[in-house]
């Protein structure tokens, strides 16, 4: 690895309405290393990206690329200077297919005349791809690929770039395991051939298994870059949130009372005769790989998805459950694995988003809203969750990933469910964030509510789990309790 900085951001400092977002931060990147960036959300970390990208405009500081001060305009000045990005939300063009999302407005190269050249554009994605050893068709539309999928076609396209620099914004947050390994020996690929790589994580583990080196960053200001040789993860726990953390998964005293929802034989077009029962005060975990068909069981359970036989039962009587809204009507409530298209109401405020299930309720005879009712109990839910957020009338967007995943938890807890589905309801948050959920994971389930958890990380299913099921194309094949869980056990029966 050469120790020259290709990359060093000074005294960066960035402020929106009075708030100071970033305050006098540091960077300083080498070629050819993996150098994670990580903090709690809020920390800065996409405040400082943004602005090295062109995106926004600093305050105050200096960036330099290989040794010159640079501003950028736009992305369009960046990547042309060879820094590209991986957003976490995917921005790919869904109506397109992957060639075309891949050299969007480089077409130029594939130019015959006045005429793309198609074949040689999709010969060439191609090509790409199977460098990369990913197994995907450049002809299909990016509408048809998993969240997986589509988040490695986002690689390939700023590798196709031939960036001296790639930003990764949490690339792992929707990668199964296997997607994860690829996604690690490209980037060592990478580091290979000089190429500096800018890694934004939550994932301790993750990020101390690819990277060299590691900047800390909170309420805006740097707070020290360490080799990750020579660092453990309490170590950067501590420098993340500035305080020891202790009891990650908090003990539950929950007493296993009677059963709310019995699945019976259950049956979708990609899971198979499914059947399980959920008690008050239990937290049901289910493990497997993205992909092995969890959440498509529990959209089946919800209603969002059509459900091809099997019957399901609340309180142990049969309930017909075509939609969301016959399902919240028989105390089920969902947070959907994917905060950003199907959680939050983008446009919407906080106010909105959590009362945006519940809306009748504050309406009187007329249909009216009574505002001041609304605003008391929306009040009260953020207070209760602990939804950091200046005002409940500011966009929902301006909230950090915590604080929007609360919004929505609350959004469905203003429903009073006898069960809460969470699916994925950790990812992309930081770990101050995370253990806040725990406890309130733990608090409902102490007061009685079912709880199913599902979840990606083994960790968090070990530590939150009252009993354990692992699902693997489209089947049940354990339960076990979890007590008598480990990573070893549920990894071989996702694995098969």
């Amino acid at each position: 690895m050469q120790e020259k900085n290709v990359l060093e951001v000074k005294e960066l400092s960035k402020s929106f309405l009075g708030v100071m977002a970033l305050h006098h931060a540091e960077l300083s990147v080498k070629a050819g290393e993996v150098h994670a960036v990580i903090g709690e959300n809020g920390a800065g970390k996409s405040t400082m990206m943004n602005i090295i990208m062109g995106d926004l405009k600093k305050d105050s500081g200096t960036i330099s690329l290989k040794g010159k001060t640079v501003e950028f305009r736009s992305p369009a000045d960046a990547i042309a200077a060879g820094i590209s990005m991986i957003h976490q939300e995917i921005s790919l063009v869904p109506t397109l297919s992957v060639a075309e999302n891949i050299w969007l407005h480089r077409e130029d190269r594939f130019m015959r005349g006045p005429f793309i050249n198609y074949a040689a554009r999709n010969e060439a994605a191609g090509k790409l791809l199977e460098k990369m050893g990913i197994g995907i068709n450049p002809t299909a539309l990016v509408s048809e690929l998993t969240v997986a999928q589509a988040q490695l076609v986002e690689l390939a396209r700023a590798i196709s770039s031939n960036a001296e620099i790639i930003i990764m914004d949490e690339p792992t947050s929707s990668l199964s395991d296997k997607e994860t390994a690829i996604l690690f020996r490209v980037m060592r690929d990478l580091k290979k051939e000089g190429v500096a790589i800018i890694f934004i994580t939550h994932k301790i583990e993750e990020l101390m298994e690819i990277s060299d080196r590691v900047s800390v960053y909170r309420d805006g200001c740097y707070i020290g870059t360490r080799d990750c040789a020579d660092t453990t993860k309490d170590e950067l726990i501590g420098m993340i949130i500035g305080r020891t953390l202790t009891e990650q998964y908090p003990k539950i005293q929950a007493k296993i009372g009677a059963p709310v929802l019995e699945v019976r034989h259950l049956s979708g077009p990609a899971y198979t005769d499914i059947s399980f029962t959920v008690h008050e005060g239990e937290i049901l975990g289910f493990s497997g790989l993205v992909g092995a068909g969890r959440s498509e069981i529990m959209r089946g359970i919800f209603g969002i998805d059509k459900r091809l036989g099997g019957e399901i039962l609340i309180d142990g009587e049969k309930a017909e459950i075509h939609s969301p809204r016959d399902a919240v009507r028989r105390g089920i409530a969902m947070v959907t694995e994917d905060r950003r298209d199907m959680g939050i109401i983008q446009t919407g405020s906080v106010k909105e988003n959590i009362s945006v299930s519940t809306l009748s309720e504050f309406c009187g005879s007329l249909g009216m809203v009574n505002v001041r009712e609304e605003q008391k109990a929306v009040g009260e839910m953020m207070e209760k969750l602990s939804v950091k957020a200046a005002n409940m009338n500011m966009l929902i967007t301006s909230l950090s990933g915590g604080n929007q995943q609360k919004a929505i938890i609350g959004r469905w807890l203003m429903t009073e469910p006898k069960l809460l589905i969470l699916d994925e309801p950790t990812r992309g948050i930081d770990v101050g964030a995370k253990a806040e959920i725990y406890r309130l994971i733990g608090k409902l389930a102490e007061q009685g509510m079912a709880i199913i958890l599902v979840s990606s990380e083994m960790p968090e299913i070990l530590g939150m789990s009252s009993r354990i099921f692992v699902v693997r194309d489209g089947s049940l094949v354990l339960e076990c309790d979890a007590k008598e869980a480990s990573q070893d056990l549920l990894g071989k029966h996702a694995l098969g």
